[in-house]
This record gives structure tokens, C-alpha cells and sequence, in this order.
């Protein structure tokens, strides 16, 4: 019955169900007993007989209940055959239950005999609670620190993407995104007052601390009249009346 009846400590057996097909003379005497031999003791735990001495074969169909027979009782199941004729298409089912307080302890609060395992019984050692261990409450208290930790990185981090964004978005007002630029007007005023602000290398070097010893000396203590710039200053001058002069001779 191992492989009929679930492994389960207090389940027991309420009805047997069967059906089986004789095969049989009418005249003929025959006996058929479905029955399962008591699993701890001589004899049989369940056996139910029917009588078809003197009628024809046929089918037949039975539930027979029993008094919720344990199911450590229930030893090997046959149906035998007393008489003349035979057994066709047999089926026996189990109708079973299951009994919750069966063991108080497994059944909970509700079962007759329960013990609450959080109070100590007479002799039982007392009831160990983890909480009140000091290596777990370090434990517990060092997780909550590296929570709390991780919690502030991640709400620096969300400080430092979101000027992040920024930046790229004021990259996108002056023109600018990723290092490209972007034509615009907005862009173009942006690149001048940056020429304006950008300064050569070469005006950062620092002249050397030379001193110069050439002396620039006139003779006779004055400058000269540049005569050939006075010449050309005249040309022009007479040039410029002779223009003026055309325009009116030709109104004329």
C-alpha cells in the first residue's frame, strides 16, 4: 500500500471503492472477496465478499465505508476468487483523510494537547531567541551602517548626474554639445566673446631682463624737416582742388 496511500502521519482510510467485471455460467457457484491484509497483525483489515452462486455474470460497482481505519494498518490488497469463473477490468480506490491534530504539535493552537514551544515545559531547556544574541545584533547593526552608507553614495552620485545635465544642457544654450558645435546665432556671439578672451601662448613668456646700451643721438640737436613729405602733402593738396574745380566747370 506504500505506493496507494500517501506517506501522511495521521491519515486514515473512510471507504474502499471497487469495480471488477465476472466472467461466469449462471448455474455456477462463485465467491469474489476484495480484501488488504492487516499490516500488523494476523487475518485481514478489510474484506468484503460477493455472492454470484446461481446468477450470470456482470459488472459491479461498490464503495464500502469503514471506521477510518489508519493508514499503518493497511497491509496488501488482492481480490480472490472462491468457485467457478473469473475477474475481468478489476479497480479498487482508497476514499482517505487527513487528521491535523493527529500530532498537536504539527497541528497548531487549535489541537487538544498543544504546547506553546515559546514557554519553557517542566525539564525543557528554555527557548533560545537569535535577537537576543550580541553577534547577531552587531551583525544586524554593521548591515544597517553599510545601508545607510550606500544610501548616501547613491544620493551623492544622483547630485553629481544631475549636474552633469546641466552642464550639458548650458552646452546646448551656448551651442555647443559634446565638443560639436551647432550653427546658430546664439553660438556665433559665443565664439567671439571667446577670441576675445583667448590670449597666445606666446604673450604669456616672460622678456628677459636685457638692458639696451644704444643711445640715438641728433645732430645738431634737432630734427630735420622731412622735405619730401611736404612735397607730397602739396601734390595731393593740388590735386584735390583741381578735382573740385573739374565739378564745377562741368555744371557750367
Amino acid at each position: 500500500m506504500n505506493n496507494i496511500l500517501p506517506q501522511q502521519a495521521g491519515l486514515s482510510v473512510s471507504t474502499v471503492i471497487y469495480r471488477y467485471t465476472t466472467v461466469k455460467d449462471e448455474d455456477a457457484n462463485m465467491l469474489v472477496h476484495v480484501q488488504n491484509e492487516n499490516a500488523q497483525g494476523p487475518g485481514y483489515i478489510f474484506r468484503s465478499t460477493d455472492d454470484w452462486s446461481g446468477i450470470p455474470g456482470s459488472t459491479i460497482n461498490k464503495a464500502v465505508a469503514v471506521e477510518n481505519i489508519p493508514r499503518e494498518l493497511w497491509g496488501l490488497g488482492s481480490i480472490e476468487v472462491e468457485g467457478e469463473g473469473n475477474v475481468e477490468d478489476p479497480f479498487v480506490a482508497y476514499a482517505y483523510k487527513y487528521e491535523p491534530c493527529f500530532d498537536p504539535q504539527a497541528g497548531g493552537p487549535t489541537c487538544p494537547g498543544w504546547k506553546d514551544p515559546t514557554i519553557p515545559q517542566d525539564g525543557e531547556p528554555e527557548a533560545y531567541d537569535p535577537m537576543d544574541d550580541d553577534l547577531v545584533q552587531a551583525e544586524l547593526n554593521r548591515k544597517a551602517m553599510m545601508d545607510n552608507e550606500d544610501e548616501e553614495e547613491r544620493q551623492r552620485q544622483k547630485i553629481v548626474d544631475e549636474d552633469e545635465g546641466e552642464d550639458e544642457r548650458l552646452e546646448k544654450l551656448l551651442g555647443t554639445e559634446n565638443g560639436t558645435a551647432i550653427a546658430g546665432a546664439s553660438q556665433l556671439a559665443y565664439a567671439g566673446l571667446q577670441a576675445l578672451d583667448f590670449v597666445p601662448q606666446s604673450y604669456l613668456v616672460a622678456l628677459p631682463s636685457t638692458q639696451y646700451e644704444e643711445k640715438i643721438e641728433l645732430k645738431d640737436g634737432k630734427l630735420p624737416d622731412n622735405a619730401r613729405a611736404r612735397r607730397v602733402n602739396f601734390a595731393q593738396d593740388a590735386m584735390h582742388n583741381d578735382l573740385v574745380n573739374l565739378q564745377y566747370k562741368s555744371k557750367k
